[in-house]
Formats: C-alpha cells, sequence, structure tokens
C-alpha cells in the first residue's frame, strides 16, 4: 500500500464513523470532530475516544479508557496487529462502555 491509498482508505474509515453515528438514534450523545487526520469521539460524561492515522507504518491507532490498539489492513479489514480483532468490534466496544448504553457501527 502507499501513503495516497493509505489516506484514502483512512478518510473511508473516518467518514463512516461519522455517517454511523450521524445515523445513531441512542440516548447518549456522542459528538464527532475530525481534524487533519485525528477523529475525536467525545461522550456526555467527558471522556474521549482518539482515532488518529500513522502514516509512516500505514496504521489505524484508537486510544480508549480501556486501552490503546494499533490496526493493520488485512484482507480489506483494519486487524488490530496484537489481538487480531476488527477494528469495528473494538470501536463497538468502546463505545458502548464509554457511552453507558450499545453503540452499533453495523
Amino acid at each position: 500500500m502507499n501513503d495516497s491509498e493509505f489516506h484514502r482508505l483512512a478518510d473511508g474509515l473516518w467518514s463512516t464513523i461519522e455517517e454511523r453515528l450521524d445515523d445513531w438514534d441512542g440516548d447518549s450523545d456522542i459528538d464527532c470532530e475530525i481534524n487533519g487526520g485525528v477523529l475525536t469521539l467525545s461522550f456526555e460524561n467527558r471522556s474521549k475516544i482518539i482515532i488518529n492515522r500513522q502514516e509512516p507504518l500505514h496504521q489505524v491507532w484508537l486510544a480508549t479508557k480501556s486501552g490503546g490498539y494499533h490496526f493493520n489492513l488485512k484482507d480489506d479489514k483494519w486487524v488490530c496487529d496484537r489481538s487480531g480483532a476488527e477494528f469495528w468490534a473494538l470501536l463497538e466496544e468502546a463505545c458502548t462502555q464509554q457511552a453507558g448504553e450499545p453503540v452499533s457501527f453495523s
């Protein structure tokens, strides 16, 4: 993967997160802000989830209250380099924990 492909894929990931949160109809308010290569999700309890690009490594990093995760693209899916878990599963788990109610991105 070259840098331009990585940016295209990361931009697509950011857009999908933003769109799915716009469509989400939960009781909690989750704000989504994109600033350069960093996407920040802010929750009513003042906690945050930070998702950012690591261009030199062609990775997406996810920072949550429960820990940090690094994802590589494998078979068109972002997969954690330590656990093998998919990005969407870990993001849903973290958002559910921090929002205090089930959050789904599917």
